[in-house]
């Protein structure tokens, strides 16, 4: 049987390699000339203070991209070559990254931050040719996203934007799957004046909207409406923002996440998506495109809750910080991109009008 090609690997590769030298570049302000050759840190001699996970999360860091390119060319390209080559390109990579800081005042170039990207590289490239099957034409992903999503670039567009709002939940924030926040992208100041409690209100408003979009974002994506997936999206996503928590906040906080206007507003936006399943396809798409816009605007006019900034705080690591920076702005676009992706994606074929729970 001759499968069509993926173009899963590719995809990903692209993503996660922008992805990475965004969190690494970020916030792109402040350029300057330090006065000393670009190339000089490469004989810097060994720091005298660093940490370990400094060291760790260089060379995790690294690991998706030489997993992801590895995934790619080994279905063009002999194991040896594909090794060399996903190393090679992930080093310059860092190399490229690190040379570019020199011209950042909150970034500093580091020869050991190149040698542990490059082992990162060369550990996920070696990953890849081993695992990397299940993304090839006929593996468990492509056929799982063969029969779940909808064919073409719509369903990988699809694939890619589930993806980046999974990603974008890992930036703590103080209203349960609230994207769409501008303010620090635009340093702009929130108009509107809140009460303690009103905050509650605002919250779930804010979550059933999110959870409600999100849930009928993932249907239009579908060839078959199948309840369970975007159940298990909206579980999955839950997993994200307990691991934010924990991880860049300080004190780790895991449950931090489930106050009561995001519980309730969880709750209401699952009820919302059950009432709203069995809708007309123009009707269904109405309605996640005014409630994305709704809360979008709303998050924007609200301020942040007064008792989550009191409570929390963001752990001040120097990766934290930047990969902090990367989630902040992708969770500040990931609206406009599924607005963009309501607008032009091809719907499935027409199907039987049935409500699967099970496949």
């Amino acid at each position: 049987m001759t499968h069509a090609p993926s173009h899963l690997p590719r995809d990903f590769a692209i993503s996660i390699t922008l992805l990475t030298a965004f969190a690494c570049l970020y916030p792109f302000s402040g350029w300057r000339t330090t006065g000393v050759g670009p190339f000089d840190y490469l004989s810097a001699p060994w720091p005298r203070y660093f940490t370990w996970t400094d060291i760790w999360l260089n060379v995790l860091g690294f690991i998706p991209i030489g997993f992801a390119w590895a995934t790619w060319a080994r279905q063009k390209f002999r194991p040896g070559r594909t090794l060399l080559g996903v190393w090679l390109a992930g080093t310059l990579l860092s190399f490229a990254v690190e040379t570019t800081q020199n011209y950042l005042p909150t970034r500093v170039a580091s020869n050991i931050d190149l040698a542990t990207n490059s082992i990162g590289s060369l550990i996920g490239a070696a990953c890849g040719l081993r695992w990397g099957r299940i993304f090839e034409p006929g593996g468990i992903l492509p056929r799982w996203r063969e029969r779940l999503f909808l064919p073409g670039r719509s369903g990988s567009s699809a694939i890619l934007l589930i993806t980046l709002w999974w990603f974008s939940l890992l930036n703590p924030s103080s209203y349960l799957f609230a994207n769409g926040d501008l303010h620090a992208v635009f340093r702009s100041v929130p108009v509107i004046q809140l009460g303690g409690g009103n905050f509650l209100h605002i919250e779930t408003l804010l979550t059933a909207a999110n959870t409600l979009v999100i849930g009928l974002f993932a249907q239009h994506a579908m060839r078959r409406p199948r309840l369970w997936l975007p159940l298990v999206i909206l579980l999955l996503g839950l997993s994200v923002k307990t691991l934010a928590t924990t991880a860049f906040l300080a004190p780790p906080q895991p449950w931090h996440w489930a106050t009561p206007g995001g519980l309730f507003g969880l709750a209401a936006g699952v009820g919302l998506l059950v009432l709203c399943w069995m809708l007309p396809m123009a009707l269904r798409l109405s309605i996640a495109s005014l409630a994305l816009l709704a809360a979008t605007a709303l998050v924007n006019l609200a301020p942040d809750n007064p008792y989550w900034e009191a409570g929390t705080k963001l752990a001040r690591e120097g990766h934290v910080l930047n990969f902090h920076g990367a989630t902040e702005v992708m969770a500040g676009f990931w609206p406009f991109l599924a607005l963009l992706w309501l607008s032009l994606a091809r719907p499935a074929p027409p199907s039987r009008p049935a409500v699967e729970i099970i496949d």
